[in-house]
């Protein structure tokens, strides 16, 4: 199952605001999903909230991600190979 992360719509006509979901990419925009990553608004005063351990876990895993959703995550300060590494405690 290949996983992507991406936006569902919600909202009304010329209201929209988006979920970020982890979805098996051959779902359709707005079917099921695995998990609910976070909530985009684009209107008014942009609003952006991300669950990070969701996000990190589904970036470590290799999830891809749609432009959107990778200049979101970009913007929320995870990213590339920082996503992926675990927080690990230091070896001793």
């Amino acid at each position: 199952m290949a996983v992507t992360l991406r936006m569902s719509r919600k909202g009304t006509k010329h209201r929209p605001f988006y979920h970020i979901v982890a979805t098996d990419s051959r779902n359709p925009r707005d079917g099921s999903f695995i998990e609910e990553i976070g909530v985009y608004d684009p209107l008014g005063e942009t609003f952006l909230k991300i669950n990070e351990v969701a996000a990190r876990k589904w970036v470590g895993v290799g999830a891809t991600q749609s432009a959107t959703v990778k200049k979101l995550l970009k913007r929320a300060g995870i990213t590339g190979a920082a996503a992926a590494a675990p927080d690990a405690p230091a070896a001793a």
